[in-house]
């Protein structure tokens, strides 16, 4: 099943309130990176269809797709530390933000390393002005109601809908292509092995049952020992340095997508997985494990590395 895209192009005009914002030209390329929900799950041979909330600018699809890292200046309310603002161009202060309701004239600003992505969709574009409004593409979307600027769309829906208008033939060309082959295969790879994982692991068990400390109980099979701080830089096992943590849960605590505030011992929640209701829920909710003091320094630890002031 062809997999399409609905994605936000509106040059100056993009809100992108907690950074810089973005270098698109529609007809060639589009560009995001790795804080902007959905990031990682567009593919070559997908379709990607442009819009700029009032209409359809065109569609593609995805020949390829250049990734890169690099340094992103990300800015925040300096009352609640999120990054959810907007920015207003005819009223002052300049800045408002959608969590707390405090305005502003300068947000804070921090500098992180992000993966960027860049599609590359030129060879097959279409030009879409006139063709279709936006609410008739909000339609199209999984969720009509969301505000994400890269949001899954039913690529069938969309089809049927541009074989009404004047771009037919194109349409047609497009829906007839043919999905680029994903090469297969495997290849051999020197890794590096932590040493004592698993008796780190089963020492977690023993301790604290089959429970994953964020979401509750949990078959062993899906729990990782989590070190609650860079084993990578340490390269110990340190008594009361690890949770057991779901794989998903894992893997969002690490980036600090997912953290526990050290004053409530609350689940604090990166605002942008608020569109995925599993994660969003857990917002504000208390672990489901008791902690130890010293599983309380190495999450403070992390919460002064992800949520705290630059």
């Amino acid at each position: 099943m062809t997999t399409a895209w609905l994605v936000l192009a509106v040059g100056d005009a993009r809100q992108h309130g907690g950074n810089d914002g973005y270098d698109d030209n529609p007809r060639e390329h589009y560009s995001w990176d790795s804080t902007v929900p959905n990031h990682g799950r567009l593919a070559v041979g997908d379709v990607i269809a442009l819009w700029d909330k009032r209409e359809l600018i065109g569609v593609s699809v995805i020949h390829a797709i250049d990734t890169d890292t690099a340094q992103k200046t990300v800015y925040f309310c300096p009352q609640c530390n999120k990054a959810d603002f907007k920015r207003r161009s005819r009223i002052t202060p300049a800045c408002r933000c959608n969590q707390c309701g405090a305005t502003f004239e300068t947000p804070g600003h921090k500098v992180k390393t992000v993966t960027t992505y860049r599609s590359q969709h030129g060879r097959t574009w279409i030009d879409g002005r006139g063709l279709m409004t936006g609410a008739q593409l909000r339609a199209l979307c999984d969720s009509p109601n969301s505000q994400l600027s890269m949001r899954p769309a039913r690529w069938e829906k969309l089809r049927d809908a541009l074989l009404q208008t004047e771009q037919a033939d194109a349409v047609m060309n497009l829906a007839g292509r043919e999905r680029v082959p994903i090469p297969g295969g495997h290849r051999f790879a020197k890794v590096r092995t932590r040493v004592g994982q698993d008796a780190f692991r089963k020492a977690l068990l023993a301790e604290q049952g089959e429970q994953c400390a964020i979401s509750g109980p949990a078959p062993a099979d899906v729990l990782e020992a989590a070190h609650l701080y860079s084993f990578a830089e340490s390269g110990e096992h340190h008594d009361f340095g690890g949770l057991l943590l779901r794989r998903d849960l894992h893997r969002l605590f690490d980036r600090g997508r997912i953290a526990v505030d050290p004053a409530t011992d609350l689940l604090d929640v990166d605002p942008a997985l608020d569109a995925y209701p599993l994660y969003g829920e857990l917002h504000g909710k208390p672990l489901a494990v008791s902690l130890h003091p010293e599983h309380r320094l190495w999450l403070t630890a992390h919460w002064n590395e992800h949520r705290a002031l630059p």
